[in-house]
């Protein structure tokens, strides 16, 4: 039986009816990832340290890429690390402006606390602890311009690195630590926004820090630059930052397309330089974009740092390698994460016994050969709508105390309820033409 809290409980299954990946308790859906486990670990280390990881992560639709990340950052998070997961898009965030990705991170910083927008909370939590430092070291506390003064001596001297490549990150957190001891929120407001990235903030406010304009491409690794000083300052192991989805350069201009690999390229580089201590960058993509002509292999250098042979067979693959490959669910996996649902959803309900009793392991095969099948046989293919079944069926046993499901397994698809991939698997996107 897997034992989970009833929080972790209720936001895995939740997030599992809804079709969706969840957000925490990953570690006990993590079927099949064991092999990559122990590398990881040494990894995050590594970064924890004060060094740098850059890994490639790749995978057809459906083999579990976004789960990966999710997985990696949820154990990350576990372990003193604030994350940021983005996903790249020629719209929205496109890779070759380094500017959003960076406002990206900022909107996104999650930690173990606070799922969502920590961004905030890390600042005002940086300054708490140079307080605390301050006071530590003599601050009078009595005396606000004293334990001012001395706050403002030890931010210049942690950030004395930063500044040199970044200067206005240290005198906009000057500017708002003034402003919130002033009680002047709408500066503080304006200023926070500012060192996130936001564009297009009051004049006036800039001019409070003494800084100008927006933050741009070049001075955007100069502020993730500090922002890890302030995340290594208020005891953050680091930032796990994934980079979702980036084989959506192969469908963007050429012109754009090139800048956005020298983009990763130029990151790779500086990771490897020792320039972001504390920083962990995963990349995930299809195998057309790490082999294919319209991706890496555009840019050489590129492709010659994260490129790996992967013709051997799949059990020989090296997770220490910076590139490794998903190859899916098969069968058997796909069985036993059904059975970990089962069992977490098992733990907190009241039909606990009639659970156990019509959803059998027999049962969870049957209904997950069912849906393959239904998927055209890809079992890469089925995790979602498998589980979404599966968490579909527990509910009506939980609440309708006559109800029985179908022994066989079987259980009809609704076209409106895939994607896009899960609609070209059942074959239900094919044209008939008349000849």
């Amino acid at each position: 039986m897997v034992t989970v809290s009833p929080r972790r409980r209720r936001e895995i299954i939740d997030a599992l009816r809804r079709g969706t990946v969840p957000q925490r308790g990953l570690d006990v859906m993590a079927v099949g990832l064991d092999r990559f486990e122990a590398t990881l670990n040494e990894e995050l280390t590594t970064v924890a340290a004060g060094g740098g990881v850059f890994k490639a992560v790749r995978g057809e639709y459906g083999s579990g890429k976004t789960f990966f990340a999710r997985w990696l950052t949820d154990s990350a998070k576990q372990r003193g690390f604030a994350t940021a997961e983005i996903q790249i898009s020629e719209t929205e965030t496109p890779l070759h402006k380094l500017e959003t990705i960076y406002r990206r991170i900022t909107e996104n910083l999650a930690t173990e606390a606070i799922s969502a927008s920590a961004f905030r909370e890390v600042i005002d939590g940086w300054f708490r602890v140079l307080e605390e430092d301050a006071i530590a070291a003599g601050a009078n506390l009595s005396a606000p311009d004293d334990l001012e003064s001395k706050t403002a001596g030890l931010l210049e001297q942690r950030l004395a690195t930063v500044s040199r490549t970044a200067p206005a990150f240290a005198a906009a957190l000057r500017g708002y630590h003034s402003a919130l001891r002033d009680g002047d929120v709408a500066t503080a407001d304006g200023l926070v926004a500012w060192l996130g990235g936001q564009p297009s903030v009051a004049a006036t406010v800039r001019r409070a820090a003494g800084v100008r304009g927006d933050i741009d491409h070049f001075a955007a690794f100069g502020f993730l630059q500090g922002l890890l000083a302030v995340l290594r300052d208020s005891d953050y192991a680091g930032l796990v930052l994934v980079l979702d989805e980036v084989e959506t350069l192969q469908r963007v201009r050429s012109d754009v397309r090139e800048k956005s690999l020298n983009a990763l390229r130029q990151l790779l580089d500086e990771v490897d330089a020792g320039r972001f201590p504390g920083l962990y960058v995963l990349i995930t993509g299809t195998p057309a974009f790490f082999e294919g002509t319209q991706g890496v292999q555009r840019l050489p250098p590129l492709a010659s740092r994260i490129s790996v042979d992967f013709t051997g067979a799949p059990r020989w693959d090296n997770p220490r390698a910076p590139q490794i490959r998903l190859l899916g669910f098969q069968q058997d996996s796909l069985v036993e994460l059904g059975r970990r649902v089962r069992d977490i959803y098992a733990s907190d309900s009241r039909a606990h016994d009639r659970i156990s009793a019509l959803v059998t392991d027999e049962y969870v095969a049957r209904l997950a050969q069912s849906i393959a099948g239904q998927l055209g046989g890809r079992v890469g293919v089925a995790p979602r709508v498998f589980l979404r079944k599966l968490v579909d069926i527990l509910d009506r046993i939980d609440q309708f105390p006559d109800f029985t499901p179908d022994h066989s397994g079987v259980v009809p698809i609704a076209v409106a309820e895939l994607n896009d991939d899960e609609r070209a698997a059942t074959g239900l996107d094919a044209i008939d033409i008349d000849v």
